[in-house]
């Protein structure tokens, strides 16, 4: 399969590409996701590391490892935006949805860590939408 999506940080500086043949595809609702991406969930695509390139600014990303907890994040040293992390098992990239330019074909697997989500997360899915900012 050689069909690839390109991704990157808000800034620009760093970019990847990925193979759009994504194994799983998870909502995670757990606390440390929520603190994490300071949301509601992370919203995690899993690749083998083989179908991931690093176009541009690997060396401008910074990796958070936890200290007591298998518990990984990467981030463009400039904006701040989550991008794709080794897990510590080597045998996935976690590939943060929100970074890829273009929708993959993999649809969402599950929500997970459900009984951990936020209240206010629940609250809000019931509210009015609207296309932008309110008038």
């Amino acid at each position: 399969m050689d069909n690839r999506i390109i991704g990157s940080c808000f800034c620009g500086v760093c970019q990847f590409d990925v193979e759009d043949d994504f194994k799983r595809f998870y909502f995670c609702h757990c606390k440390q996701c929520q603190k994490m991406t300071s949301s509601a969930h992370a919203s995690n695509l899993f690749a083998l590391p083989e179908t991931l390139r690093w176009l541009k600014g690997e060396e401008d990303t910074i990796v958070f490892n936890h200290p007591t907890r298998l518990f990984t994040r990467r981030f463009c040293k400039h904006c701040g935006s989550g991008l794709p992390v080794l897990t510590q098992n080597g045998r996935f990239y976690l590939v943060p949805a929100g970074s890829l330019e273009s929708e993959p074909s993999k649809t969402v697997d599950m929500r997970i860590f459900i009984e951990e989500q936020s209240k206010w997360h629940v609250d809000g899915l019931q509210q009015e939408c609207c296309q932008g900012f309110p008038t």
